[in-house]
């Protein structure tokens, strides 16, 4: 992933339809192989996302 192409705070949450990952404004991220991995890929990243926005706030 280049530095044009990284996910941006404003990116989140991401969401899982289907097998596709998108942002919160419906713009294409990356593509899973099933409908379940999309959705654990999509959870991981807005956990992540939380945490460091947590550690921001907290610092």
């Amino acid at each position: 992933m280049t530095r044009d192409n990284e996910l941006k705070p404003d990116d989140f949450p991401i969401e899982a339809d289907k097998d596709k990952l998108k942002t919160h404004k419906g713009e294409p991220v990356a593509e899973a192989e099933s409908e379940q991995i999309a959705n654990e890929i999509a959870d991981r990243l807005n956990e992540q996302a939380h945490r460091e926005e947590q550690d921001r706030w907290s610092a």
